[in-house]
């Protein structure tokens, strides 16, 4: 029987050629990627006020900050109010902090030891990303402690953006703290 030249003939093959393209879509995976469920390196702009969380030089979220209550330049000595400046690593966590949880920065390095011993000085310790102060239950009073500077050297973030850094960020995460 000779084949016809219908006008549904090119419609047939084109719903087939569609079929096949769909089902070729669905069965290899084309979706967009996952997002990522952790970051891989955190960003600090002081000037600006920013945290960044990145996966893969991509940034997943981004927070507006706290810093000290000298917040301009790097952090030389203990009680200078001052967040330091450079690439540390977020080595441990506190869930029982006096804030609401709290991430410890590994500042001082070796190169902040040596500038404070070569001044005379002791370098500080205890530099966290955490939340607000424990202390406080007004949720008007926490509000004011939102996008200022506050702490003694600390990155302050609201407690609902801790309780997700917490989880975003694993302990042995870089962290570069920039001016």
């Amino acid at each position: 029987m000779p084949i016809s030249n219908s006008p549904s003939r090119p419609r047939n093959q084109l719903l087939a050629i569609l079929y096949l393209t769909i089902t070729a879509l669905v069965f290899t995976g084309c979706a967009s990627k996952p997002a990522p469920t952790f970051a891989d390196q955190v960003v600090v702009r002081k000037s600006q006020r920013k945290l960044q969380l990145l996966n893969d030089s991509q940034v997943l979220r981004e927070y507006r900050i706290g810093l000290g209550d000298s917040p301009r330049g790097h952090k030389f000595q203990e009680g200078d109010e001052r967040t330091p400046i450079g690439s540390y690593i977020l080595d441990w966590r506190n869930p029982n902090s006096s804030f609401r949880k709290s991430i410890h920065i590994s500042y001082p390095n070796e190169q902040d030891r040596a500038m404070a011993s070569a001044m005379g000085v002791s370098p500080g310790g205890m530099i966290m990303i955490h939340g607000q102060p424990n202390y406080i239950t007004s949720k008007r009073i926490l509000k004011e402690y939102e996008g200022r500077d506050w702490t003694d050297g600390c990155i302050a973030v609201t407690n609902e953006e801790i309780d997700e850094i917490w989880r975003l960020v694993k302990d042995g995460t870089p962290i570069h703290i920039l001016p």
